[in-house]
């Protein structure tokens, strides 16, 4: 049985996480793949990040807004297509928000000039990752998705 997981590989060298992000795209699972980045400076960044389920709210909204609408004639499809499709992306945008919180929970540990490789996934077996993570000589963390939910919410109210 596949547990969805929130796994985080450190790297020392950013050069080296970018191209592990490539290889960890293809894994079994991933939902998100990401990198944050901390320049020597302090700042952060998020160079990478891929999201394989980005649209899908928008896209599932709009068709079922607009087959609900056939029930009423082709004006009725088109607004509910049209309602079904602000809704979806209304629902696209509170998750971006709840990404976003979750970065800055994740940043708090990226130091100075290092980076972090993040995958949102449905983990069966934790041996591709490993693999990924023993290539570059890094160890995956992880951790329960929804305990890392649990854990931006606190974050986000205690802000």
């Amino acid at each position: 049985m596949a547990v969805h997981r929130v796994v985080t590989l450190p790297f020392t060298d950013p050069r080296t996480c970018r191209v592990a992000y490539a290889d960890a795209l293809p894994l079994p699972g991933v939902r998100q793949v990401a990198v944050l980045e901390r320049a020597a400076d302090g700042t952060l960044d998020v160079p990478l990040g891929h999201d394989a389920e980005a649209g899908e709210a928008t896209v599932g909204a709009g068709a079922a807004g607009g087959l609900l609408g056939l029930v009423t004639g082709p004006l009725g499809a088109l607004l509910g297509a049209t309602a079904g499709a602000a809704f979806g992306n209304a629902l696209e945008v509170q998750r971006e928000g709840e990404e976003y919180a979750a970065m800055i929970v994740l940043s708090s540990g990226v130091q100075d000039g290092t980076s972090l490789l993040v995958l949102d996934l449905k983990e069966e077996e934790e041996g591709p990752v490993d693999e990924l993570a023993a290539r570059y000589g890094t160890v995956a963390g992880r951790e329960e998705a929804k305990d890392f939910a649990a854990r931006v919410r606190k974050a986000w109210k205690d802000a």
